[in-house]
């Protein structure tokens, strides 16, 4: 979040920060239990073998991955469901709703069954997170969100752990049908894949960061982070969080954000997020150069005329030598 990363603009990343995660965690049960091998439960169409698998193998090299998926007959959904029922295995799928379905503290995500036609709007019996937009509470909600250096850590001036924030968010962004998307995203593999997510807390949060940015950083400093934000989202969505040009660009984020300290009033309604006021310490913005009332000589009007004329020069020569014809 402290990136603005989202994955062809879109995608907040909640399944894909999840899984080196998951991935790191199985590692630490490896090594605990003296095991030669981890599993996954991936399919070999999807991201996911991909971010688990090169977790797996940035933290133990030599590690022996067994996917079946890959190395079973387990060749469709409808398959892995069959064979759960023959097992006794519980599995939240069914024939009916076939979802693949990733629910973690950020995001719940859903793919397959009918979202596989990218013209059909998902059913509304699907969602889980959030309601309808349409049957939203008919008045607003208002809710302050303080950051520290770019990380989200009180709401409504309550402190709050990162895990409690969240789920306080989810809740407000949720009743309020905030978060949800529906997409055609790329997958690292090369194949188009409809997903569609529910995010309530991490859309809050997006926007609230960003109008904290926009009162404490640097002009400069936020267009060099803004051009890494792309880069830094596949990275993350292709699984290379351990990787060592995520380090090299984590450290800058980390650098960006050491102002990025303030508070942000959001309003939620119905499915609408929208920033409506932002406060810091030690913003930027400063009332008597901006004012477009008398600034009692904080700002020389008549410097602009010079400073346009300068950054016309080059158009200017470009028309004077003929290359310009409009």
């Amino acid at each position: 979040m402290r990136a603005n990363a989202m994955y062809e603009g879109t995608y907040l990343l909640g399944t894909s920060v999840a899984r080196p995660l998951i991935a790191k965690a199985q590692i630490g049960v490896l090594r605990k239990e003296n095991a030669d091998a981890v599993s996954h439960g991936a399919t070999g169409k999807g991201n996911d073998q991909v971010r688990f698998e090169l977790t797996y193998f940035a933290l133990e090299p030599n590690v022996r991955i067994i996917a079946p998926w890959r190395e079973w007959d387990l060749n469709s959904r409808s398959a892995l469901i069959d064979y759960a029922k023959r097992n006794g295995i519980p599995v939240p799928v069914t024939t009916e709703k076939p979802y693949s379905s990733d629910r973690n503290l950020l995001h719940i995500s859903f793919e397959g069954g009918i979202l596989e036609d990218p013209w059909a709007e998902p059913p509304e019996d699907m969602f889980i997170l959030s309601v309808d937009p349409r049957k939203a509470p008919e008045n607003p909600s208002y809710v302050e969100i303080d950051f520290e250096e770019g990380t989200p850590v009180a709401v409504d001036g309550e402190r709050l752990s990162p895990a409690n924030l969240m789920m306080r968010l989810n809740e407000l962004g949720g009743s309020n049908g905030v978060g949800r998307v529906d997409m055609v995203e790329n997958r690292f593999v090369g194949m188009k894949s409809r997903g569609v997510y529910e995010t309530p807390g991490g859309t809050i949060l997006y926007k609230a960061h960003r109008a904290v940015e926009s009162i404490t950083m640097d002009r400069e400093v936020m267009l060099m982070r803004d051009q890494m934000s792309p880069k830094i989202a596949q990275l993350i969505y292709n699984g290379f969080w351990y990787s060592p040009e995520m380090e090299l660009m984590m450290d800058l984020v980390k650098k960006t954000q050491e102002n990025v300290t303030g508070t942000a009033r959001v309003r939620l309604y119905k499915g609408n997020c929208d920033v409506v006021g932002r406060k810091a310490p030690k913003t930027l913005y400063d009332s008597k150069i901006t004012t477009f009332e008398e600034d009692q000589g904080a700002y020389q009007q008549a410097d602009a005329a010079a400073f346009i004329k300068l950054n016309a020069l080059r158009l200017r020569v470009r028309k004077n030598a003929g290359l310009f014809d409009l």
